[in-house]
């Protein structure tokens, strides 16, 4: 059992060291470029010259600034010192292989889990190690323990990461204009956002759709640790999940789409109609940072520094004509707040571009 692995100082201290770092890199570095970036616009316009318009175009300002390349640097290696440096969490776990499988070995009741031996992955979800996750999260048994304790650190300002998914619960459920009762919660992962429907709401049916078996395992053995008996995990695609249409209140994900390829989005958003029982709810959390370019270029940036492509084109989309397209009447683009201040002006430190995108199936 995971209890077996004992506490490993120096991988706890390794682990620590990376997250101040990259709490240095939030609170620190970024306000530091916004500011050199700020200034060297103040330049450009009293030279006569136009401000940026376009990543492009703070690329071409800021991009060789010493402080740019540092700060792209950084991150970049402070993500592989996380999984891959010597006590990085892929080495770590590693080490730990036999106890973990182990664990996932024992078994969970048969309602919870829901695999497909006949499942393909989609070949965009195979050809990169998303997040610098060694083998990415799907081709390693024990890839869910270790996503799981990434997660953990991948927003650093969060107190802890269970905190974001019960505001996000808490949000769905208050824009939900019908009773839910059935909820499909799309690209599940290791099931940290389905757990504060299936734990906080029992009244509540929820199916956690994902690609990854490692993560499906370790998602039913969490929802067997708090005897759940109202959720199943089932290995399918969120673009087609197989479940019945029309029977489902609400239809969410949290930070998925940026991980696909739009033609596979729109897929997803047709699905999301059809799942969907007259009124409703489609509520995907994620990251867009609308037109301002300093943001996109950050954004971009970590797009290629985290491995994660389709940031960029999920970005570039027209959300609205794509929910149109699916069925929905139109779409809402509301800002969301990971922690509290997060959207004050007076928070000056990085953070992901949250929002949520918001539909409702005509009753």
């Amino acid at each position: 059992m995971i209890d077996e692995i004992p506490v490993h100082r120096p991988f706890e201290a390794f682990q620590e060291f990376v997250l101040g770092c990259k709490l240095n890199w939030t609170r620190q570095m970024f306000p530091v470029l916004r500011q050199r970036y700020e200034e060297a616009v103040a330049a450009e316009v009293a030279a006569g010259r136009p401000a940026p318009t376009t990543p492009a175009d703070v690329q071409a300002l800021i991009g060789d600034d010493t402080t740019t390349r540092f700060f792209g640097w950084y991150e970049r290696h402070l993500q592989r010192m996380k999984y891959s440096g010597r006590h990085g969490l892929a080495v770590h776990y590693g080490q730990h292989r036999e106890a973990l499988v182990r664990e996932l070995g024992v078994s969970v009741p048969e309602r919870l889990l829901q695999l497909d031996p006949d499942f393909v992955q989609p070949e965009y979800y195979v050809s990169i190690d998303i997040h610098q996750h060694p083998g990415g999260v799907w081709s390693d048994e024990i890839a869910g323990y270790v996503y799981e304790r990434g997660a953990k650190s991948t927003a650093p300002l969060l107190d802890k990461a269970a905190s974001l998914h019960h505001r996000f619960t808490a949000e769905v459920l208050a824009r939900a204009t019908t009773p839910v009762k059935r909820v499909a919660d799309l690209g599940c992962g290791f099931g940290g956002s389905s757990q504060p429907f299936y734990v906080d709401h029992p009244e509540m049916d929820v199916v956690g759709v994902e690609l990854s078996e490692p993560c499906l395992r370790l998602a039913a053995r969490r929802a067997a640790e708090e005897q759940a008996r109202n959720v199943v995990f089932r290995q399918a695609d969120a673009a087609d999940t197989g479940l019945e249409a029309g029977e489902y209140d609400v239809v969410t994900s949290t930070m998925m789409l940026h991980e696909m390829p739009p033609s596979h989005i729109e897929k997803v958003l047709e699905e999301s109609y059809r799942l969907l029982a007259p009124g409703g709810l489609s509520i995907h959390l994620d990251f867009l940072t609308g037109d301002e370019p300093f943001k996109r270029f950050i954004h971009n940036g970590h797009s290629k520094r985290n491995n994660e492509p389709f940031m960029p084109p999920l970005n570039a989309m027209d959300i609205d004509a794509a929910h149109r397209r699916a069925g929905f009447d139109g779409v809402e683009v509301i800002p969301f707040a990971e922690m509290p201040g997060a959207l004050s002006p007076d928070n000056k430190a990085w953070r992901f571009p949250w929002v949520m995108i918001v539909a409702h199936k005509a009753a």
